[in-house]
């Protein structure tokens, strides 16, 4: 259960040091556009690694080696619903409501925002998925709340913007998305749900994307396309697959718990890349972030069987 712990961590540090390369990224694309570039480039990566890999298996010095098979059991029209609705929801509005709301929000409040991902998520989980929810969650899930109010905190107010209420909707979608793949655990591998979510994703942005084309903002800048690049493989393709292996593992609200972290990560990379000052009470909740996750991380719930990468 470490490694399914170590590698959710790694994926939050990803996608927290994503609002600041977003923030950056914003300035040179239009949202849209630069949505659909990500899910060209994600979709083309998944679709490589999913054909061009060889399954290897190690029974002690023994390995053997078969070719690559992409299997796609067939589906009921409720599980082709759901795939569907995390290809437009968890996929295309995610994207797009993200880049979005990065144009006015800032990078460390949106990740704020996002921070209730785990409250959504358990919510949502107990309702549709009978997970149940325990008391040491609970308040785990409230001492990573306070910690993230305690990281955005620089003595300003807060200013609520269209930006954030986009934002709003990107965490919305994640936590949906994080249910529907629980959801199609059952029966898809996280290849196969990955892969199915961001080509539908990336069919239902393109009509838009072809009429606002036009007005669209392109850099020419080679290395906002090579950081473009980059963060799309890395953060969403990579670390997808990874989190979506993850999540059959370890439960829907544990993994979501994991998410208060970026608000932390998003400061520390805020301070590199944006100089943007941290205080002495903003690592304070980073420290209570930490505090939130282990507790909850240590509730002792068993996870459900899943389907592994």
């Amino acid at each position: 259960m470490l490694r399914s712990y170590l590698l959710l961590v790694f994926c939050v540090t990803a996608w927290g040091s994503n609002f600041v390369f977003g923030k950056l990224l914003v300035a040179e694309f239009s949202p849209l556009l630069l949505s659909a570039l990500r899910l060209l480039f994600i979709s083309l990566f998944v679709t490589a690694w999913a054909f061009g890999r060889n399954a290897v298996r190690s029974h002690g010095l023994e390995v053997v080696r078969s070719r690559p098979r992409l299997t796609v059991p067939a589906l009921s029209r409720k599980e082709w619903l759901r795939l569907g609705a995390l290809g437009i929801v968890g996929v295309f509005l995610n994207q797009w409501s993200f880049y979005k709301g990065l144009v006015t929000a800032d990078p460390t409040t949106s990740a704020l925002v996002l921070a209730l991902t785990p409250i959504t998520t358990a919510l949502l989980a107990a309702l549709f998925l009978k997970e149940r929810l325990t008391g040491r969650m609970a308040i785990g899930s409230l001492i990573g709340t306070a910690g993230v109010l305690f990281v955005i905190y620089n003595g300003a107010t807060l200013h609520f913007d269209i930006g954030i209420i986009w934002i709003f909707v990107t965490m919305l979608s994640f936590a949906v998305s994080i249910i529907l793949v629980r959801q199609l655990g059952h029966r898809l591998s996280p290849l196969v749900t990955t892969l199915g979510s961001n080509l539908i994703g990336f069919g239902a942005m393109l009509p838009f994307v072809l009429v606002s084309a036009p007005l669209a903002t392109v850099s020419h800048r080679p290395s906002s396309w090579l950081l473009l690049f980059v963060t799309a493989v890395v953060m969403h393709g990579i670390v997808t697959l990874i989190w979506n292996s993850q999540v059959q593992k370890v439960g829907a609200a544990k993994a979501a718990m994991f998410s208060n972290l970026e608000p932390f990560i998003a400061m520390v990379f805020g301070f590199v890349l944006l100089a943007k000052p941290i205080t002495a009470v903003q690592l304070f909740g980073a420290l209570l972030i930490i505090a939130g996750v282990t507790l909850t991380t240590t509730s002792g719930s068993s996870p459900r069987t899943s389907h592994n990468l």
